[in-house]
């Protein structure tokens, strides 16, 4: 049991019901509309769409595009020079992520609701507004890309494990209508560790080094 949360908190309900079996076979395809969108809104549409067609590409494809829009060179100067984070670029970063992390669990099969653009449905992503002066030092963000390093490499693998899990799940939803307990809380820790990192590296809200852990 892990006493001390790490700041930026992430996590999927489980769908205790059962999954819509005709939208997960063409998830890919009915998802086309929110991943043109949320393209449109990182700037990123270039990298989901030249994915290999996949559900479980495109659902990692679509956490890219929304890494690809936030605001990561603006925030680092303001740190390090003016020891600001402007609060409206916090709120595009936080809003835009959880955004993309909707539109991930979709293509995760996660969750069979089609992503809001606004609600949390069941996807739940959070970070407190830092202090700059208090909870930042001005210095790290300049070298976070490098040490996080460590967790980029061990994320390469996970998130390929995570899209192996996603394709034994698509076959366990068609033929159970249900999401396997066990493949849905390693997707979520998969998911919550690429969140940490990015809360850490790219979006910059706290210094606190992640855990190599999936779970919370």
């Amino acid at each position: 049991m892990y006493t001390t949360p790490y700041p930026v908190r992430f996590s999927i309900d489980y769908p205790a019901r059962t999954l819509d079996r005709l939208t997960t076979f063409f998830r890919l395809i009915v998802a086309l509309p929110i991943l043109i969108v949320l393209g449109a809104i990182s700037g990123g549409a270039g990298d989901w769409s030249s994915d290999n067609g996949s559900t479980a590409g495109a659902a990692g494809a679509a956490g890219a595009a929304g890494v690809a829009g936030v605001l990561f060179f603006a925030p680092l100067l303001m740190i390090v020079f003016r020891q600001k984070y402007p609060r409206w670029w916090f709120d595009w970063n936080l809003e835009l992520q959880r955004f993309s992390n909707r539109v991930s669990t979709y293509m995760a099969l996660m969750d069979d609701r089609y992503p809001s653009t606004d609600d949390a449905q069941s996807v739940h992503l959070d970070y407190a507004y830092p202090d700059v002066r208090r909870d930042l030092n001005r210095w790290p963000p300049l070298v976070k890309w490098f040490l996080a390093i460590p967790h980029v490499l061990i994320l390469v693998v996970l998130n390929v494990a995570a899209i192996v899990a996603v394709v034994a799940a698509w076959v366990a939803i068609l033929v159970t209508g249900h999401y396997p307990r066990g493949l849905f809380r390693f997707v979520e820790g998969v998911f919550r560790w690429n969140n940490r990192v990015i809360g850490y590296a790219v979006t910059l809200v706290t210094d606190t080094y992640p855990p190599f852990r999936l779970a919370a």
